[in-house]
């Protein structure tokens, strides 16, 4: 028995599959869908409702989604082998199975329900002798004496003689349809018709809404993939479902223009809008029309009902059926080919179902809706394909990725044309199907992420280039943000430094967090860093932080720093901003180090960022005081950028901040003025209100002005200097003892920002 799915290694194998079909079968189920119960049916009504011009549209439109669903598909098939499942495995195999099987669902559905839209078609084909039936039963004909008996015979058939008998009957229904279509061609006009009337814009009066006709009128256009969900049964699927499928559609295209011109040349448009058989009265022998309708539509549901079980057995192979029990009962086949029985079984239900409401229009409008969904997944597996640029993806046949773009639109754009409501409910149908499907198979099953990984790695790389192509330098201090960097060990035994991190990357800025592992690199360290980086990323997770987590192996900090401070940061931009830490029960040597990391980072032109935290945790996260002096003409407005850029996270969401600007009495109105001038411009965040300035003559009287003012704030921003690092060294740091238990941020900025 072969198997759903299973890998195939050469074409011999690939040529062992099912019932081994070649190219001809495609195009016949192809165009024998195409060419259906639509043409014969509602072509007429078409013209009678929008013209010529308008049908012509509608052709054109209708091929705009189906051309680029055709060569999508296409392309799709010729990079990977297509196996049991049609368009479901491509879907899910390129999309995952989670939302693979959300989308096949609804192409199931669409085959199943399209198997009664053809058989409520066939039972229409026996209109014509329809008063000799009524004579002989006695009461009205109504068509679904017809389909209803026509339904459960064709379920029988498929399900004793398989899907070969199936492909035999396409060779004959497709001469009969072609015979139709010769004979209607060389029909002349109605009788009462002068050609000398035929108007390109003649239509009815009260004609029905353009996208109305065209949404019962669009399932004409979806057969061009009948032909793939045959793809289990394929010598060679890579061949011959591009070519198939691409002959199916062009010649689909090309047959319907040509009916429209003739249905318009050849009777007038209330007649065309109000006989469903309008064909018959126009093609040279009449009697071959409702015999061609009934080929045509009977060729349909054959390609249809041989379809949809298969695309429902990959999807039970796959587990993605809703209800458990089911996944197993339709994954199972019959024989040597794997007949899908049960499957076959469920679809004829649900077929005979919609065949007893016995509405064309409204099953028709219901198919459109569901394919339309199909097809822009298939436009949209291609763009993103073209767009991930993955190595993997490598097909013979190659679209375009805007033409997939724009197929994938028109679907969207087209569903809600069609019918607003069923596009939301087929929307939120499926948004739920997918969570409960998710749900289900676990958080493993996000697809969607998948998805776009590829996706996002390309645009990601495209972005970086083109960031570092910007020139940077002026650029970044008229409009700076921090892209933070910092290297430390002390990662799990302290939770402020990225707490502080993930508030200030929360919006505006971007940071990267390098956990340093003492030591050369070798095959141990490496196994050691890819076990504490998983740590980090669940730790990001948890925490909902948007920090680049990573690990650095190196023998020494210095070293580390010298590999980290020259890479870009997660942006793509260089990173400007080197961030480093100690905790107020650190030891001298920790303090040591933390100096000498400014000092090499400060070679680096980098804005230095020194986090002293204590056992508070920010406290109650409300006030945020910076403190300005006379040495802090560079980290001025950037120690109130920052203050600011912390109070956008939610965390602080109720704090204020306030600024104190402590300079000598003989500088004050300068100070004065200029923060003024600023704040009028608008180039610092700050009101007028929140800013309190302090004449201070000497370091003696400011450190006590701090600790007495600062004592209620939760955090206390402070700047710091080259000089005075050197003066100082580790002392620099705890040179306000009063504010030991508090948190307190230094910074030092190699230039001066300027806020816009």
């Amino acid at each position: 028995m072969s198997t759903i799915f299973s890998p195939v290694s050469s074409e011999k194998k690939e040529a062992a599959s099912g019932h081994g079909f070649g190219t001809l079968p495609v195009f016949l189920a192809g165009i024998s869908t195409i060419l259906g119960a639509i043409m014969f049916l509602r072509f007429g009504y078409a013209v009678g409702n929008v013209g010529v011009i308008g049908a012509f549209f509608i052709i054109v439109l209708g091929h705009l989604v189906t051309v680029p669903t055709a060569l999508s598909l296409a392309e799709i098939a010729t990079n990977r082998r297509v196996e049991g499942g049609g368009e479901y495995f491509i879907i899910s195999r390129s999309f995952g199975v989670t939302i693979g099987g959300v989308i096949g669902i609804s192409l199931y559905l669409s085959q199943a329900i399209s198997v009664a839209f053809y058989m409520i078609a066939f039972g229409e084909a026996f209109r014509p002798i329809a008063p000799m039936i009524s004579d002989f039963l006695g009461f009205p004909f109504d068509a679904r004496m017809v389909s209803i008996p026509g339904t459960v015979g064709l379920l029988a058939l498929v399900l004793t003689r398989g899907a070969d008998l199936g492909v035999k009957m396409l060779y004959v229904v497709v001469t009969t349809l072609i015979a139709s279509l010769v004979l209607f061609f060389l029909g002349g006009q109605v009788e009462g018709f002068d050609p000398q009337f035929f108007r390109f814009n003649s239509t009815i009066a009260d004609a029905d809404p353009f996208f109305i006709v065209f949404a019962i009128v669009f399932p004409a256009f979806t057969g061009m993939t009948a032909g793939v969900g045959l793809s289990g049964d394929l010598a060679n699927p890579r061949k011959s479902i591009p070519a198939g499928t691409i002959l199916a559609t062009v010649t689909g295209f090309v047959v319907y223009l040509a009916i429209v011109w003739k249905l318009a040349s050849s009777a007038p448009a209330d007649l065309l809008a109000n006989d469903q058989l309008i064909m018959q009265d126009i093609a040279l022998w009449g009697p071959i029309i409702p015999i061609g309708l009934g080929a045509a539509t009977l060729s349909s549901a054959i390609g249809s009902i041989l379809v949809a079980p298969r695309t429902l057995q990959a999807l039970g192979a796959d587990e993605t059926i809703p209800i458990n029990p089911l996944n197993k009962l339709m994954a199972a086949g019959i024989g040597s080919v794997n007949e899908p029985r049960n499957a076959t079984i469920l679809t004829g239900i649900i077929a005979l179902f919609i065949v007893v409401l016995g509405n064309v229009d409204f099953v028709a409008r219901i198919i459109s809706m569901f394919f339309m969904v199909t097809y822009g997944s298939l436009c949209a597996i291609s763009f993103f394909e073209h767009f991930a640029a993955r190595p993997s993806y490598r097909p013979s046949f190659k679209s375009r990725w805007y033409i997939s773009l724009f197929g994938a639109l028109m679907c969207l754009l087209m569903m809600f044309q069609m019918d607003p409501l069923y596009a939301i409910l087929a929307i939120v149908f499926m948004s739920g199907l997918y969570a409960y499907t998710r749900y289900k198979k676990g958080e493993d099953a996000d697809d969607l992420a998948s998805m776009f990984e590829g996706v996002m790695t390309q645009l990601t790389r495209k972005m970086h280039i083109r960031l570092q192509l910007k020139n940077e330098g002026a650029a970044q201090r008229d409009e700076w943000r921090p892209s933070v960097i910092m290297v430390n060990n002390r990662t799990f035994d302290r939770n402020a430094p990225l707490t502080f991190m993930r508030w200030l990357c929360h919006r505006q800025g971007f940071g990267t967090y390098l956990h340093f592992i003492d030591g050369r690199l070798d095959k141990a360290s490496y196994v050691e860093s890819r076990l504490v980086k998983k740590k980090l990323i669940e730790l990001a997770r948890a925490q909902d932080s948007p920090v680049y987590m990573d690990t650095i192996v190196s023998p020494s900090m210095t070293s580390a720093l010298a590999q980290s401070l020259q890479v870009p940061g997660v942006s793509g931009i260089s990173n400007n901003t080197a961030f480093f830490e100690f905790s107020i029960h650190d030891d001298l040597q920790v303090r040591e180090e933390i100096v000498n990391s400014c000092k090499f980072a400060a070679s680096t032109d980098m804005t230095l960022m020194v986090l002293r935290h204590g056992d508070l945790n920010f406290g109650e996260r409300k006030k945020i005081f910076a403190w300005i002096t006379w040495n802090d003409h560079e980290n001025t407005n950037m120690m109130i950028l920052l203050s600011y850029i912390l109070v956008g996270h939610p965390d602080w969401h109720n704090a204020s901040v306030r600024v104190f600007i402590a300079v000598p009495e003989g500088e004050m109105e300068e100070q004065r003025e200029k923060f003024s001038n600023l704040i009028t411009e608008g180039r610092m965040p700050v009101s007028e209100n929140n800013i309190e300035f302090i004449p201070v003559n000497d370091k003696g009287s400011y450190y006590e002005l701090v600790a007495r003012m600062s004592a209620e704030a939760d955090l206390t921003v402070m700047g710091f200097d080259m000089e005075s690092l050197d003066n100082k060294g580790p002392d620099a740091f705890v040179s306000h003892p009063a504010l030991q238990p508090k948190d307190v941020l230094y910074v030092h900025s190699p230039y001066e920002i300027t806020i816009r």
